[in-house]
């Protein structure tokens, strides 16, 4: 060991002396929190035999003095931390798969892990990541409050969120789409068929996506002339049983649309089981579009219109910026949307006369 720096029992090496002009010695962080330099390094290092009032008064110091570890003295793992709120979908393999392609390219392994739908993950999954370093972290559709994005800034961890569920704080590297633009685009195409009656099965209100497509249908029609109407618009969560209830609503009634804008993929599936239940044929007597653009899309019957959302490409990038943030490159922009883009199969048609 060098001047300096002290041994704990665990073998752990931890730097007593500043890593900059602006940065407090861990020895000056314990004194601030009165305790030891030893239990300040547990606390960066993620260790679970720190009682939880000593952690809470030690992260408050390493917030007040402003401390950021040093890259020479805390070399990161070749790990590349994933977490999801959700991980039942093939929307999630797809964004799997685009990390996967980074960290093979780096020699990244991957650590997976679900929030239990949480927008925001636990404090035991934040230790962890303490505890493991890993090179990056990449969230999706989830976010890190205040504290825990303070916990990982002081110990020099970089992370990314991707497709947020909500306007990430600023500062906060983000990779996301023009959902916007995709549910405009989605709602366009339905009304140069010649529809008016057309409904929107959305997701989650509380999610920024689900707002930004709904907004974007809103305005297609608003641009066109058409009055909104509000029992055409139902509330989804993404998945398949919430796209056949409100299909069998929507379907159901007196005055059924002729066409439906689905807020994903998965819902608009469901759509088509309601639909046949009901006895109406995709395109003949009812026109689906869905978001997302699986690979799934393109082989159901028939293949399904859709906003192609890339997400492997999003998660490409997303990655790909929190190994970059990692090695201290700064990009030019920490907030990047991606374009949509509607692609047509089989799914939409005229509206029956």
């Amino acid at each position: 060991m060098s001047a300096g720096e002290i041994e704990l029992g665990s073998g752990e090496v931890i730097d007593l002396v500043e890593g900059s002009d602006n940065t407090p010695t861990l020895s000056e962080i314990a004194r601030a929190a009165g305790v030891s330099a030893p239990t300040v390094s547990k606390v960066l290092n993620g260790r679970t035999d720190v009682a939880p009032k000593t952690r809470a008064r030690v992260e408050e110091q390493l917030r007040e003095l402003g401390y950021q570890r040093r890259r020479s003295t805390a070399q990161p793992s070749r790990l590349l931390d994933l977490v999801f709120h959700e991980l039942d979908s093939a929307w999630a393999v797809e964004v799997i798969r685009g990390v996967e392609n980074v960290a093979r390219a780096e020699d990244l392994s991957i650590v997976l892990s679900e929030s239990a739908g949480r927008l925001t993950p636990g404090q035991t999954w934040v230790d962890g990541v303490l505890a493991r370093r890993p090179a990056g972290v990449v969230l999706v559709l989830s976010d890190l409050d205040a504290g825990q994005r303070d916990q990982l800034t002081s110990r020099g961890i970089p992370f990314v969120v991707m497709d947020p569920a909500g306007d990430p704080a600023d500062g906060v590297p983000s990779v996301g789409t023009n959902n916007w633009h995709g549910g405009l685009a989605a709602t366009r195409h339905l009304l140069e068929l010649g529809h008016h009656r057309i409904a929107m099965v959305g997701g989650p209100s509380g999610m920024m996506c689900s707002r930004a497509r709904l907004d974007g249908y809103r305005t297609a029609l608003e641009t066109a002339r058409i009055p909104l109407d509000p029992r055409l618009i139902r509330e989804g969560n993404f998945h398949h049983e919430a796209g056949y209830t409100a299909g069998r609503e929507l379907l159901t009634l007196p005055d059924r649309p002729t066409a439906v804008f689905a807020g994903n993929d998965l819902q608009a599936l469901g759509l088509y089981e309601a639909a046949r239940e009901l006895g109406l044929r995709i395109p003949e007597d009812l026109s689906v579009v869905g978001f997302d653009d699986l690979p799934l899309a393109r082989w159901v019957g028939p293949p399904l219109t859709t906003v192609r959302q890339p997400l492997v490409e999003m998660a490409e990038t997303a990655a790909r910026l929190a190994v970059d943030l990692g090695r201290g490159r700064r990009p030019a922009a920490t907030r990047v949307d991606i374009a949509t883009s509607l692609v047509v199969r089989s799914s939409t048609a005229a509206p029956p006369e």
